[in-house]
């Protein structure tokens, strides 16, 4: 992220065993399905698609393995659709009897970028190991391998960096063995629309790629389990696959692991074992009581929300230490909250909002399993709430402003709708002007996107929220996206956070959210 993590060190982590032993308990069986090459393809140069290229047919898995390989050769091999797995292929050598071992080099993409331009360009300021590339040498023939690394893509290039003038290369089989802790289907989309079915199926695909050991925020880069992410993944699994025991694992793995003060870190790693992140973040681990309520409210399991709910408690004591006397969130440099991607957004209006709608669920967890903080919960939110509409709302502007500069964005006003501040007729009014003519800072990936849509929907605008999925994802599936992309701006499509397309993540567990609008709000 574009800001320095925010690290203590002066605060250890601490280990809680008993949590973390259920999480192990819970860890769940990864479905696999063989899938092979659909077709070969050729990238073909075009300013007028996204990412300026074009997959151009030529030729089909059987001309692939009819062919004799030689030094300098390669192929583009297409699987037809967004695969995540372990890649195996089988080959032999034709003419003279090897007398060197067969340099291959195989390249990964999610899209057709990935295996058209080179990664010796690549100029992002990620980890370039995160880009998908494997050198591999044969020594005998036959062999046949089965690559150890997971790895996450569509199109799979393939080329024969050296073998030796006395022989050739020839390619018996190639295919992928996908892995995912969903099962194979899920019930089906009832939405009339096309469109809607169509966006519907690509999101269904992508949560069902980030589903492996835990729901990971993407299974090319990162794969870790983030609790923003969760959050967003756990609502279209109770829509879809309604495996409710990965949403439980992943609740206990962060309360797991916890700061000394008891804060939750903002991901966990968990090969080749769990730890706990050194990134903490306001808004991230407020939303563990989101998470809570909408799994206790989805499985009915008193049991975990009852043992999970100090972890919950204590995320609210945590986060009321920003609050100033007033009751609004206090703004400074030594702290983050995530909100969206955008390096101008100022986070401490958004932040308030995030604060009261996870109180109200903090509230609503009390009164089944702690009456005792039901008052000071119920006055608190009622103090926030004011301290918003008092110190953040701009009467002549009719929008909330944030920061010291007064700063008027997009994401301020969306979640202080979604914090139910202010009248309904005002928060409808809001979300019209937004519609009208959106401020600077506007969104910037699917995951505020997905808190206007939810905004949208809650003051009342279902048909503009239907076209707001429309024009957004649409434009996506447009692209010919096969699953949603962590970041898409549809003015800047080649816009990039880390300074390279090549980098982004185009499977991405926050921009499956459309197939619970769709399924959720009979869309």
């Amino acid at each position: 992220m574009t800001q320095a993590l925010q690290q203590n060190p002066g605060m250890k982590m601490v280990r809680h065993a008993h949590f973390l032993e259920t999480a192990a308990a819970l860890k769940p069986h990864l479905h696999s399905q063989r899938r092979q090459p659909a077709r070969l393809v050729t990238a073909q140069a075009d300013a007028s698609t996204l990412h300026g290229w074009r997959a151009q047919e030529s030729g089909t898995p059987a001309e692939l393995y009819a062919r004799e390989w030689q030094s300098g050769d390669s192929v583009i091999v297409d699987f037809g659709t967004h695969c995540v797995g372990y890649l195996s292929l089988a080959c032999h050598a034709a003419g003279s009897p090897p007398d060197a071992p067969a340099h291959l080099r195989l390249t990964f993409g999610e899209t057709l970028c990935e295996v058209a331009e080179p990664f010796s360009d690549y100029q992002g300021w990620l980890c370039s190991s995160w880009l998908q590339q494997h050198d591999h040498y044969i020594d005998e023939f036959p062999a046949s391998l089965t690559l150890p690394r997971r790895y996450c893509f569509r199109y799979l290039k393939i080329e024969v960096v050296a073998v030796s003038r006395k022989y050739r290369l020839c390619l018996d089989d190639i295919s992928v063995n996908t892995v995912s802790s969903a099962p194979e289907s899920c019930p089906p989309c009832l939405t009339q629309d096309p469109l809607l079915r169509k966006i519907d199926e690509v999101s269904v695909l992508t949560l069902r790629n980030c589903m492996q050991d835990v729901f990971e925020d993407g299974p090319k880069r990162d794969r870790r389990l983030w609790l923003g992410d969760l959050r967003l993944q756990a609502l279209v699994n109770d829509v879809t696959f309604a495996e409710h025991d990965p949403v439980r694992r992943c609740l206990y793995l962060f309360a797991g692991n916890t700061r000394e003060d008891g804060m939750l870190a903002a991901n966990i790693f968990v090969q080749p074992e769990v730890i706990a992140d050194d990134t903490f973040l306001f808004d991230y681990a407020l939303f563990f009581i989101d998470v809570l309520h909408n799994y206790l409210s989805s499985s009915g399991d008193e049991l975990t929300a009852r043992e999970l709910w100090p972890t919950a408690w204590r995320q609210v004591e945590l986060a009321l230490e920003r609050c100033d006397a007033s009751g609004l969130v206090r703004d400074s440099e030594d702290w983050w909250s995530f909100i969206d991607w955008h390096e101008a957004l100022n986070k401490q209006a958004a932040s308030q909002g995030v604060l009261i709608y996870c109180l109200e669920r903090a509230r609503l967890l009390a009164l089944r399993y702690d009456a005792s903080k039901v008052t000071v919960l119920t006055e608190t939110l009622c103090k926030l709430k004011a301290a918003a509409l008092s110190h953040l709302w701009d009467e002549k502007q009719g929008f909330y402003v944030s920061g010291a500069a007064k700063q008027v964005s997009v994401a301020s006003q969306i979640w202080l709708v979604l914090a139910d501040v202010g009248e309904a007729g005002q928060q409808r009014r809001i979300m019209e002007k937004l519609l009208e003519n959106s401020p600077e800072p506007g969104m910037n990936t699917p995951y505020l996107r997905h808190h206007f849509i939810a905004a949208l929907l809650k003051t009342g605008l279902q048909q503009q929220a239907v076209d707001e999925i429309k024009a957004y994802w649409g434009a996506m599936v447009e692209h010919g996206a096969d699953t949603f992309w962590e970041l898409f701006d549809p003015a800047h499509p080649e816009y990039s956070p880390y300074g390279s397309k090549l980098i982004n993540s185009y499977c991405h567990a926050w921009s499956c959210t459309p197939a619970w609008f769709i399924r959720q709000f009979g869309l």
